[in-house]
Order: structure tokens, then C-alpha cells, then sequence
């Protein structure tokens, strides 16, 4: 099937509005079956070899690309992929090894502040607990909600630019803040899919739902958005048996 030429924008006093006769927990619960089916082991792309080192990454990866964060580590990480080889190149070389990065100077601070945090307090290891690792230099809730979910396996949900623009367009939380949208989210996204939902989201966000020319038309959840710049007709929504069970 072609693909249908995507109109100009349309005027605020024109959009239509949002209308389902899908239940919510039907229609939420066929969107993340979709995300699995298509992508049943979703993988972030921020290289790493240790919790450590995705510690590092994700604290580096702040107003970056993942793809910018990668170039830059790969020779630090080689050199230095534990909290006291970290330590032991010191703040100028971690500079050096990251400038290609924004914000490198105080994220390089940040990295050898927190190696020695976990060298002090925790034995070199990188800790299982959300406040443990909010309390290292440079970490917040996001980053300690990617690290625990990759490196650990729990449920938390890091809610970045790409998260929080999905959870509105799909309508599945509407939270004003990045706290508001992941507790919305907790409480809506089946159990058994909290695992990887994190992930879903966010590829989904960076490849198909874009934020100045969202990908409509080849989107797999087309049919089940409500959102007002969705441009393409995907016709009406489409569940599967067992999403429909669930009305």
C-alpha cells in the first residue's frame, strides 16, 4: 500500500476531536501487546560491559544522543570500567576522553564524583536501591529508573522527551511533569509488560511517534490513537480477541 503524502498542518480551531469506543484497558492492553509481538526483547542503545559502566552512560547521556554517548565511551570504558580505574584517570583525562559530549566538564566531575562515592560507601558496587543511587552526584530518578530496569531487571519506568510525548499522542497518561506521566503510566500499563515497557516507549518515541513529523503511517498502533496530530487514517481500531476479553 503507498504511502499517503502527509497534509500540512491543521489549524487548532479545526482538530478533530478525540473520540473511541474502545475501553481504555482494552485499547492499552493491545498497544503494549503490539510493542511486544513487533519487539518481544527490546534493548536500550547506550553501549556498557558492568552496571557500572550504564551507570556512567546514562549520566553522560543527558542533553546527548545515545549515539554521541557511545563514540566518546567506548575508549573511556576500555580504560577504565570500574569506579577506581575511574578514579585513577582523574578529572582532566575523564574531560579529555568525553569533550566530544555536551556538558562534558561537569558531567566528567560528576563521574568521578560518584566513583568515589561507590568506592566509599558501597564496596565499588553499583547499589540495588533507587535512593542510594539518587544519591550519587549526577544521578536523578530517571537515571536511577534506567539503571535498575536494565542492569537489575525491576519494574521502574524512566520517563524521557520520547516517553512523555508518547504517553500523551496514545493518550496513556497525562501527567504535566515527567514524575506525573511515570506515575500515570505505573498505573495503567499491564503487569506484564512493565518490564521492557520503558523501552518500547522510548523506541517508539525516537523512530515512528517523532515530534515534529510523526510517522503515522507506518506506525503499529495507528488505529488506536486518539491524538490530535495524527494525520494519517489508519481506520478504526482493531483489537485482538484477548485484548477484547478485558473490556
Amino acid at each position: 500500500m503507498p504511502k499517503a503524502p502527509r497534509p500540512g498542518p491543521t489549524p487548532k480551531a479545526t482538530k478533530r476531536a478525540r473520540v473511541s469506543t474502545v475501553a481504555p484497558k482494552a485499547r492499552i492492553e493491545e498497544i503494549f501487546r503490539r510493542f511486544k509481538a513487533a519487539n518481544p526483547e527490546p534493548r536500550g542503545e547506550l553501549e556498557y560491559v558492568n552496571p557500572y559502566t550504564l551507570l556512567v552512560a546514562v549520566v553522560l547521556s543527558a542533553q546527548a544522543t545515545d549515539a554521541g554517548v557511545n563514540k566518546a565511551t567506548r575508549g573511556l570504558f576500555e580504560a577504565a570500567d570500574t569506579p577506581a580505574k575511574m578514579v585513577s584517570l582523574g578529572v582532566a583525562e575523564v574531560q579529555e576522553r568525553i569533550k566530544t559530549i555536551g556538558l562534558y566538564r561537569n558531567k566528567a566531575k560528576n563521574v568521578i564524583a560518584l566513583s568515589e562515592r561507590l568506592l566509599a560507601e558501597h564496596g565499588g558496587q553499583v547499589p540495588m536501591d533507587r535512593a542510594a543511587l539518587e544519591a550519587l552526584p549526577g544521578v536523578g530518578r530517571k537515571t536511577a529508573n534506567v539503571v535498575l530496569n536494565i542492569a537489575f531487571g525491576e519494574e521502574t519506568l524512566a520517563v524521557d522527551t520520547h516517553v512523555f510525548r508518547v504517553a500523551h499522542r496514545l493518550d496513556l497518561a497525562t501527567g504535566k511533569t515527567p514524575l506525573e506521566v511515570e506515575l500515570g503510566l505505573l498505573q495503567v500499563i499491564p503487569k506484564v509488560y512493565m518490564r521492557h515497557a520503558h523501552h518500547w516507549l522510548i523506541l517508539h518515541g525516537r523512530y515512528v511517534c517523532q515530534a515534529r513529523k510523526p510517522r503515522c503511517d507506518v506506525c503499529i498502533v495507528c488505529d488506536l490513537c486518539r491524538s490530535e496530530d495524527k494525520w494519517f487514517d489508519c481506520g478504526p481500531p482493531k483489537l485482538q480477541a484477548s485484548a477484547k476479553a478485558n473490556r
